[in-house]
């Protein structure tokens, strides 16, 4: 690594909960408290993550750059220089860890591009702890992102997880909008095999946390109103 040069440092979120003691470790958070430049999705939810971190945090001290999928690369190049010039940046996601379905791995990717240290901080992420939870194999998975929007193309998608499930045990993990929710869990109900089994982790690690795998079949019985809260969709097998 060169020397005199920034750390990039990847502060996790909570995944939408107003409690940080059971969530981001106290070590996690003394580490943030000695930053004073981010890069961040949204400045108004990092400055209110900084505040419950500690209340007197000097966030008028503070320089916030804006990192999204529509963030120029000029403007990811001045983050850089931040780095390459001795200073310690902190990437802070909206939710969950940075750099996972999240904008900040072109950052961490430029950092690397100059051999710069790169330090992840431990923290919640969704899919992992959905993934821990589902039963399925945590040995052969594969994270997919968003589904798409169409819905033949959607239906396509999961018939095509579903028989690599069957036919090599590969997990499939996958996650939509929102407001897509209901849509993704009819097209599962109606287009998948009574047999196969499900995983469907909504407000993980919020009180109306719930995560559960059943088959298809008994998911038709007991299929809950999905709509506008976070969800992690898991197709696999028991182990």
């Amino acid at each position: 690594m060169l020397k005199n040069k920034g750390v990039l440092f990847l502060i996790p979120n909570t995944l939408g909960g107003e409690s940080l003691t059971d969530i981001i470790p106290q070590g996690v958070m003394e580490r943030v408290f000695s930053l004073r430049t981010f890069a961040v999705e949204e400045v108004k939810s990092a400055r209110r993550l900084l505040r419950k971190m500690d209340r007197s945090f000097p966030i008028d001290d503070c320089i916030f750059h804006i990192l999204t999928k529509q963030t120029k690369e000029s403007d990811r190049m001045d983050m850089l220089m931040h780095l390459l010039n001795g200073t310690d940046v902190g990437v802070i996601s909206e939710a969950g860890c940075p750099g996972i379905a999240d904008p900040g791995a072109e950052l961490v990717s430029l950092a690397h591009s100059q051999n710069l240290k790169v330090i992840p901080l431990v923290g919640p992420s969704s899919i992992f702890m959905a993934l821990m939870s589902s039963g399925f194999s945590g040995q052969k998975f594969t994270f997919h992102g968003y589904l798409p929007k169409e819905r033949k193309d959607r239906i396509k998608q999961l018939r095509d997880f579903e028989m690599d499930c069957k036919r090599n045990g590969t997990t499939h993990i996958f996650m939509d909008t929102p407001f897509r929710n209901m849509n993704v869990l009819d097209d599962l109900l109606n287009e998948l095999g009574d047999f196969t089994y499900l995983c469907i982790a909504s407000n993980i690690s919020l009180p109306s946390e719930s995560i559960q795998t059943k088959t298809v079949s008994d998911w038709r019985e007991k299929a809950y109103d999905l709509n506008k809260i976070p969800v992690i969709f898991i197709i696999g097998k028991p182990q």
